[in-house]
């Protein structure tokens, strides 16, 4: 072997074991900031595993990933409404008016509904007229809206197509370069799915903390299980039975009949049954207290205005029978508000991600 030839062979080798020893590149800020963090477990009185959120796979990547989509403006045709600008986490992921403003201060027709424990196995249709299959069919929907968000399914995905950073997170979450609104309603909706809320007064009563609760939330829990009938409708460990019923919210009797009583027809305009007139999606009641006003239509300015809403229901064609079991009088609101303010929990607070991939 010549020298020159040794020599070559020598640089050579160092070349490889530098290569193999070389670190690993160091995190793009946005990653350093918001790292991948394992799946919480439930919190206490929502016996809610992750493993079973309906209808999504959730992991830490495709969290992680969906948290940056729900709090970015830029998937708005104008860039300027994210999911959280309506589902704020300082209120339930809900808000604080009556209806929800999009782009341009477009305003919709119905109130943002909370998202926390949105993913309970019990669901199997979103939104308050049950019109998306699925909660990634949810999360896709504002996206498109021209009232929300304003954006196209090309727009969406050309958008975050020009972001390195997101192809990258893209591929970390779903193991290939694919990226369409499928995978941003599913990623979306994996984030969503980890805002769990529990561990409420109410939640450490019933775990046999007897001075969780003021005696004024225990008289109205009694009513609120009891002569009341609130719970023929807000049931389970998520205070709601998932479907959809006419409580008369929003009933005004048609002259012409055109309207059957109802401006918004709710569940009807899905099914066209006449049986789901003016009939909306039971809320969760969890975490009720932090995003006033109330009802589909944000028509209750606060908790007292809702319950008084149930001494004198609007009767319609058709309402829900249990409506007419109801038996709640006015020295009953004050304890029933009581109640409701103890089911403030824990567990779904979150911060806005400081950057976003670039």
């Amino acid at each position: 072997m010549s020298r020159a030839t040794a020599l070559a062979f020598a640089l050579a080798i160092c070349g490889c074991r530098t290569a193999a020893t070389a670190p690993a590149s160091s995190p793009a800020p946005w990653e350093a900031e918001n790292p991948l963090q394992p799946l919480a477990p439930p919190p206490q009185g929502v016996p809610f595993e992750l493993a079973r959120a309906h209808g999504v796979r959730v992991t830490p990547e495709k969290v992680r990933l969906g948290r940056w989509l729900f709090f970015d403006a830029r998937l708005s045709r104008d860039g300027t409404v994210s999911c959280a600008t309506c589902h704020d986490p300082r209120h339930g992921f809900s808000e604080l008016k009556p209806r929800s403003t999009g782009i341009e201060g477009r305003e919709g027709t119905r109130k943002a509904p909370p998202l926390v424990n949105v993913a309970f196995p019990l669901y199997d249709a979103w939104f308050w007229d049950g019109r998306a299959a699925s909660l990634a069919e949810q999360a896709k929907g504002p996206l498109v809206n021209p009232v929300e968000m304003g954006n196209t399914a090309e727009g969406v995905v050309r958008t975050l197509a020009g972001i390195q950073g997101y192809r990258r997170a893209f591929r970390e979450a779903y193991g290939d370069d694919r990226l369409d609104l499928d995978r941003v309603g599913d990623a979306l909706a994996a984030y969503e799915a980890t805002r769990r809320s529990g561990g409420s007064a109410y939640d450490r009563y019933q775990a046999g903390d007897d001075g969780a609760l003021p005696e004024e939330a225990k008289q109205g829990m009694e009513v609120f299980f009891g002569r009341g009938r609130c719970s023929a409708c807000h049931t389970g460990p998520n205070l709601t039975d998932g479907k959809f019923h006419n409580v008369g919210i929003g009933f005004e009797p048609a002259v012409d009949g055109v309207r059957l009583g109802f401006g918004d027809t709710g569940r009807y305009a899905v099914t066209g049954a006449l049986a789901d007139v003016g009939a909306f999606k039971t809320p969760t009641l969890r975490d009720v207290a932090r995003h006033p006003p109330y009802m589909h239509d944000g028509s209750s300015p606060d908790l007292r205005d809702a319950v008084l809403r149930y001494l004198e229901i609007a009767a319609n064609p058709w309402l829900d029978p249990a409506m007419r079991e109801v038996r709640i009088f006015p020295f009953d609101v004050r304890p029933l508000v009581a109640f409701l303010e103890a089911l403030d929990g824990t567990g779904f607070e979150e911060d806005p991600p400081r950057s976003f991939p670039r």
